[in-house]
């Protein structure tokens, strides 16, 4: 089996495979400042020897008995069985709130419940956000840090890339004809069809859908315009849908064409047999997701634990599961810790895949909230 390694947040020569509203305020947080054995407060803690190794981590996660995460939905890269195994493993009850919500919206959610029980304890973020609120984050290491390469990684842990995927097409052939490439979804048969999954200037996934329709019309990562113009002509024709797509409105056959991540369309195909998935070979765009701690955790044991718990083995192997490649693979691969069954149902490309770095994401990112809602509004 073959995977890509983004060694790099570059265009890749060749690659291979992939890679509340709440009714009344919620309580004030309890003083989480609880000492470790090194001595410094939990929240401070940069790495699990700050407890005196794993069992401490353990014991005073167990301690604060919750964990508050955020826009993780059960279908979204395995985290229905991630968030389980978590909570089975170590008796922390999980707090999933908002599992819809935009990466902005988890930023949003933590500015507006700072200081509140309810508050996230971790994000998981699409590139652009993450960068843009890096203030917000906490420093941590974890035990396998050093088996995650350098370009998927804040040197100091503030943030840490834990999965990755391509961009697709999922469609339901029952209902459109074949997607074969990005241009066919200007075409009649699909009027009011095609879906974007958020909006590309507060969600991750869109974003890279944008990229993605760009490389397709001659754009490239530096010049995303023809993406914009693509959605733009797409709204003209009448086939743009302002749809959030959701397990719920593909299965009802309100969203018959999705632009979204490949593991999200290749996971509606177990529950509706007609939806394909379709990454267009020639404009491969690929990503990973953003993993951090919120500085202000209302249970920042149980935070670095669900770290932990992430980047450890069985973590990535669940992750595998979904359908992304995790960030760790290449090191699995050659410790024999890689789940081969779920490795080897990763998508493969044969040809360039492209991967936005920071400084193109910034600039595709100012393009987008200067031209998206003039284009699609």
């Amino acid at each position: 089996m073959k995977y890509v390694r983004m060694a790099q947040p570059v265009l890749a020569a060749t690659a291979a495979a992939l890679l509340f509203v709440v009714a009344c305020a919620p309580p004030e947080k309890e003083d989480s400042g609880e000492q470790t054995q090194s001595g410094v407060k939990a929240a401070e803690a940069t790495s699990a020897q700050d407890f005196g190794g794993m069992e401490g981590l353990v014991e005073a996660a167990k301690k604060e008995g919750e964990l508050n995460v955020i826009a993780l939905p059960p279908d979204w890269a395995n985290y229905g069985a991630i968030i389980k195994a978590f909570s089975d493993k170590y008796g922390i009850k999980v707090n999933s709130a908002q599992p819809d919500a935009s990466s902005q919206d988890e930023i949003n959610a933590a500015n507006q419940q700072k200081g509140k029980s309810s508050a996230p304890d971790v994000f998981d973020l699409g590139q652009a956000v993450a960068l843009g609120n890096t203030a917000m984050f906490a420093p941590y290491k974890v035990a396998t840090f050093d088996d995650i390469p350098a370009a998927f990684k804040d040197p100091e842990g503030t943030w840490v890339n834990d999965y990755g995927g391509f961009m697709s097409i999922g469609f339901d052939s029952s209902k459109v004809p074949p997607v074969t490439n990005v241009n066919d979804l200007l075409k009649p048969e699909f009027s009011g069809k095609v879906a974007l999954n958020g909006d590309p200037t507060q969600a991750g996934a869109a974003f890279s859908g944008v990229v993605m329709v760009a490389l397709s019309q001659g754009g490239s990562i530096d010049d995303i315009a023809p993406g914009v113009e693509f959605f733009r002509k797409l709204k003209e024709a009448g086939n743009f849908l302002p749809v959030d797509p959701t397990p719920a409105t593909i299965e009802s056959g309100q969203t018959p064409v999705v632009i979204d991540w490949n593991y999200l369309n290749a996971a509606e195909s177990a529950k509706l047999p007609t939806w394909q998935t379709f990454v267009p070979p020639d404009h491969a765009v690929a990503g990973y997701y953003y993993q951090a701690i919120n500085a202000d955790a209302p249970h920042p044991a149980a935070a670095r634990l669900w770290q932990e718990f992430l980047f450890s083995d069985e973590g990535q192997n669940l992750y595998a599961a979904g359908g992304v490649r995790p960030v760790r693979a290449d090191n699995m691969v050659a410790d024999g810790t890689i789940d081969k069954a779920a490795a080897a149902k990763l998508p493969v490309i044969d040809g360039p895949v492209a991967v936005p770095n920071p400084e193109q994401t910034e600039k595709a990112t100012k393009y987008l909230a200067e031209n998206w809602a003039q284009a699609v509004g």
